[in-house]
């Protein structure tokens, strides 16, 4: 049987993460339902070593455009994967998507096939917020219109550059390939990110796109922000992570039974 889904993950240098996404991926997804595209996004680092081993996985390696953020990087490497898909269906997924039940792709393909006017289902953002963050996210906001209202900005969108609706995560979102191909889609625009701008085209064009339940989905395969922290500190030494951030991200890597799925190397092959 031909697989129906091809998914789709970007990487750049983060070696431990890539490597427990892809070994969950294949201990507890059916083989014979999917095919994995990896588009590396010129790491030239320990992890695209990594990904040349693994024998299951097509690895595209990209190059990068010079001054391109990464918002834009991540849309080009979708678009470079999409151009080589052959299934109906492509997945989107974040190296920090963490497949935890074996049904987690079976119910993504259910939620779409209810409808033939349902261009794409997923993950949309929730965020879990402290009290703290609550607090100063409240005190920020009156000064973010002032400036803009002072027109302080150094650069302005475009008038239809932001939208208020919620729209489906590249770290997990399924398509209908047919769709993208028939209305030459990209991922790729300036000042959205790649999920808002797939979203957007398809519910322009009429479509229904599904927002999953979140208490659902995350049981299924969970986007574990931050998890880079944990497994390779160096790559986010930069950063300030909070000691409560810290222990949600180690309890989540537990429960994903990182330690040993990352010692079991039988899952490259």
């Amino acid at each position: 049987m031909s697989p129906k889904v091809t998914i789709l993950i970007p990487n750049y240098k983060t070696l431990e993460l890539t490597k427990l996404c892809l070994r969950l991926i294949r201990q507890k997804t059916p083989r014979d339902l999917y095919k994995v595209i990896v588009i590396d996004n010129d790491s030239q680092d320990e992890s695209l070593a990594y990904l040349r081993t693994v024998k299951w996985i097509q690895l595209i390696e990209r190059t990068s455009v010079p001054g391109e953020k990464s918002y834009q990087a991540q849309a080009r490497a979708l678009d470079l994967g999409l151009q080589n898909v052959d299934t109906p269906y492509v997945v989107t997924l974040h190296t920090d998507s963490l497949v935890l039940q074996e049904d987690w792709l079976a119910y993504l393909l259910e939620s779409i096939e209810i409808s033939s006017n349902i261009a794409g289902v997923g993950a949309a953002k929730v965020e879990v917020y402290s009290l703290l963050t609550h607090v100063k996210k409240f005190f920020e906001w009156p000064m973010r219109c002032v400036d803009v209202l002072l027109n302080k900005k150094k650069k302005t969108a475009p008038e239809n550059a932001d939208s208020t609706y919620d729209h489906l995560r590249t770290y997990c979102a399924m398509y209908r390939v047919e769709l993208l191909r028939k209305y030459g889609l990209s991922f790729l625009m300036e000042w959205k990110t790649a999920g808002k701008v797939m979203h957007q085209n398809l519910v322009d064009l009429g479509y229904d796109m599904v927002v999953l339940p979140h208490n659902i989905l995350n049981k299924k395969i969970e986007h574990v922000r931050h998890a880079t922290m944990v497994l390779s500190p160096q790559a986010d030494e930069t950063k300030s992570v909070t000691r409560s951030e810290i222990k949600r991200v180690q309890a989540r890597l537990r429960a994903a039974d990182a330690q040993k799925v990352l010692a079991d190397d039988s899952l490259d092959f």
